[in-house]
């Protein structure tokens, strides 16, 4: 089951991108996350309720930081969204599964140089320096060839480089708000507190960031389409936290992971249909490369 709820909010999400390119013809990115996390968090406040599920939580911190982490990737997700074709943009905020291969072997290598400075202090220490993560290594390289395959260099406006780089970092943000999703689940939060807090947090930075960058002019009808942001956005993620709450073990947990990716697909096909944003085969080949090593990255992070 925990399958299924990955691969529905892999589709919800790559339907609601779609709203957000339409809505970031007329609103600024700031705008769009503010909208979209006030409209969630009546959606999911009326849920909660309905439910009987308090939203009163004791790890208010916990849910500040997934909040941070979690609309700083967001942030960067709906900007990439509104400058680079669809399927650009949802690959590289799939790059979670590499950032996390990122921070284990940066963790790793920290341990090593710690344990080697122990030593020269203490010769008498008999610890076993951990073996260099290969294979990790391997993984981020081959995914960061990917990124330079989708984003051709040669041959991409410079316009569209901040849009990129922003969409890239933005990964790596959502890699940490996962993270934070899985220790929130296990802490015994539920998910419709966590959307809560996640949207309440959208909402304050959203509103905070458009005094700063502005207001839009009222574009009439087409207002209209941050809605579905708003509402897809609250199911989507209720969804994806169904997934990693339900995997339980290592093996559904790589199984869900890996899903997301499912994301990319459903954005290439909405991006052909509705924008007429077509991949060129370079561009494909790149986002084989990053689908596999992501994939390969969280299957050998769940064998640490």
């Amino acid at each position: 089951m925990q399958a299924l709820w990955m691969v529905l909010a892999a589709l919800i999400f790559a339907v609601m991108s779609v709203c957000v390119k339409y809505a970031s013809q007329d609103f600024n990115t700031a705008e769009i996350i503010f909208y979209r996390g006030l409209i969630s968090m009546v959606l999911i406040a009326w849920m909660a309720k309905n439910s009987g599920v308090t939203l009163a939580t004791r790890y208010p911190r916990e849910h500040a930081w997934r909040s941070f982490v979690g609309v700083t990737s967001m942030g960067a997700w709906f900007y990439a969204i509104g400058h680079l074709p669809l399927a650009t943009a949802t690959t590289l905020n799939s790059m979670s599964s590499i950032w996390m291969a990122v921070f284990i072997i940066a963790q790793g290598l920290w341990l090593r140089h710690s344990l080697r400075k122990t030593y020269a202090a203490k010769p008498e220490t008999r610890l076993a320096i951990p073996a260099f993560p290969w294979a990790l290594v391997s993984t981020v390289v081959l995914s960061f060839i990917g990124v330079l395959l989708v984003l051709r260099p040669t041959s991409a406006p410079a316009s569209e480089w901040a849009a990129a780089m922003g969409g890239l970092f933005g990964g790596m943000f959502a890699a940490m708000a996962y993270m934070q999703v899985a220790t929130l689940s296990r802490m015994g939060e539920p998910e419709t507190r966590v959307v809560f807090y996640f949207s309440l947090g959208s909402a304050i930075a959203g509103g905070i960031a458009m005094l700063i960058i502005g207001i839009s002019p009222f574009p009439g009808w087409s207002t209209l389409w941050l809605l579905p942001v708003g509402i897809l956005a609250a199911i989507a993620q209720i969804c994806m936290t169904k997934a990693y709450a339900a995997a339980g073990g290592k093996r559904n947990t790589l199984v869900v992971a890996n899903l997301q990716y499912t994301g990319i697909v459903f954005a290439a096909l909405l991006s052909l249909m509705l924008f007429g944003e077509s991949i060129p085969l370079i561009g494909w080949i790149g986002i084989v490369l990053i689908v596999a090593s992501g994939a390969a990255a969280t299957a050998l992070r769940s064998r640490a």
